[in-house]
């Protein structure tokens, strides 16, 4: 994998912290050649010069022609890991629903038009979509989010099973809490639900290239996630009422 990753052109979004630097960090460290986006243009450059990368501030959905002009060439992997952690019920206002979607799926289809042509001309490429656990089961007390995770799950699918005869490799990666500024501000809900088995970026990172060895379409960074889909798609009730109880606990605690 670290011949393979030697010189690649790699774009990561949201890498000003959390998840996304720790990819970075993993494929420059790989010997790639990695483009650092965040909104946030200081976090960007920060992790750059870090890594001896190039920073390409701005926003997720229209980074895609700028970072290829600054690697000078074809991008070999994109990692789809910007993302919104947004809380509420359906009540939620039009706009944080929008934005959910904005970021968390329409930023991985726009990415996708750009690259794949290219892609299936080379017969090659790399999409790595930062999903969530929420994106295989659900999130109490955070409608937008889990709605469109699991529409970025659906979207990875669909991508892998329609090209992966053509070159094209698709990765899904669903860890529940991760220590980030965004498990932070989960809130009370996160503090019952991801806290208590939250993992380290870097572990997120190790999951991913255990799974580019192997091959996986799906990196489970906390393995008992399996389970939990497994149970969610044998016994959908039972896992309701599961998940349920959880919502109460929860509410009970507030």
């Amino acid at each position: 994998m670290v011949e393979a990753l030697e010189d690649a052109g790699v774009v990561v979004t949201g890498a000003g912290g959390g998840i996304g630097a720790a990819l970075a960090r993993r494929f420059a460290g790989a010997g790639a050649r990695v483009v650092v986006n965040d909104l946030d243009a200081a976090k960007a450059e920060a992790v750059a010069g870090e890594i001896g990368g190039i920073a390409v501030p701005g926003d997720a959905s229209a980074v895609v022609g700028a970072a290829r002009d600054a690697l000078g060439g074809d991008i070999d992997v994109y990692c789809a890991n910007a993302g919104v952690g947004s809380g509420g019920s359906e009540a939620a206002g039009e706009d944080v629903w929008a934005l959910a979607w904005d970021v968390n799926v329409m930023a991985h289809v726009r990415a996708a038009q750009e690259l794949i042509p290219g892609w299936l001309e080379r017969g090659q490429g790399r999409f790595v979509s930062t999903v969530s656990a929420a994106g295989l089961l659900t999130m109490i007390g955070a409608a937008p989010y889990s709605v469109t995770k699991h529409g970025a799950y659906a979207f990875a699918e669909w991508l892998s099973l329609t090209y992966r005869h053509r070159g094209i490799k698709v990765h899904a990666i669903c860890p529940q809490g991760v220590r980030t500024d965004m498990l932070a501000a989960t809130g009370t809900a996160g503090d019952l639900v991801l806290q208590p088995t939250a993992i380290e970026p870097d572990d997120v990172a190790d999951a991913l290239f255990k799974g580019m060895e192997d091959d996986r379409f799906l990196i489970l960074p906390h393995p008992e996630v399996a389970g939990f889909y497994q149970a969610r798609a044998g016994d959908p009730d039972r896992w309701l009422s599961t998940m349920n109880h959880i919502q109460q606990k929860w509410e009970a605690g507030r």
